[in-house]
């Protein structure tokens, strides 16, 4: 199947080879891997504001940001490792530290949380979650364009009441993952993309 040339396209074609460039270019870093320097001020403040600019049907601004600072790393250490203790009670000393380790992957780490506000009708969860999903995806493109690495985890602790005292959320609020941010301590290869053929159908 062959896809017809948008007329404006030849005018638009730096801007568009220099977004192909970046969309290629992102990889997600795993947290553990992610070290300083991370982004200054500045820099996290544009990946944030990016995130604003994601699709927002009904204007609900269905999600929100939990930026966890350096003094708070402590305490999501022991966050996690109260969640690890809540499901595994015979968890080990040599596992308790791994999970308090956590805490201090990336040197810039937030939470994406899926708010729980009430909605209109017609703006159904599925839809809020992908207006969040389009937040957190304009924010690692915007890191990409910086030249700062990202990545994103997930895991059961995000759900533990521990977790959810730590980053005070409300009832109905969901933390769906962390975001990472920082410098990747190795470039990973390139690897294989699924084509549009693999996931387009035509009706």
């Amino acid at each position: 199947m062959a896809f017809s040339t948008h007329p404006a396209l030849p005018a638009l074609l730096p801007q568009t080879e220099q977004l192909w460039s970046l969309l290629a270019a992102r990889r997600n870093t795993s947290l553990r891997r992610l070290l300083a320097p991370g982004p200054d001020e500045a820099s996290l403040q544009r990946i944030c504001e990016a995130a604003g600019h994601a699709p927002d049907h009904a204007k609900q601004r269905s999600w929100r940001l939990v930026l966890i600072p350096a003094h708070k790393r402590h305490a999501l250490g022991d966050a996690f490792v109260d969640a690890l203790v809540q499901r595994e009670p015979a968890a080990d000393e040599a596992a308790r530290k791994a999970a308090h380790a956590k805490a201090f992957h990336a040197p810039c780490l937030l939470v994406a949380v899926l708010r729980g506000d009430p909605a209109p009708a017609e703006v159904p969860v599925a839809e809020r979650l992908v207006a969040l999903g389009c937040a957190v995806q304009n924010m690692l493109t915007a890191a990409q364009a910086l030249g700062i690495a990202s990545g994103l985890a997930s895991g059961a602790a995000l759900a533990a009441p521990g977790m959810r005292r730590l980053l005070g959320l409300e009832e109905g609020e969901q933390a769906v993952c962390f975001v990472g941010f920082g410098s990747a301590e190795r470039v990973k290869e390139e690897r294989p993309r699924p084509q549009p053929a693999h996931y387009l159908t035509v009706l």
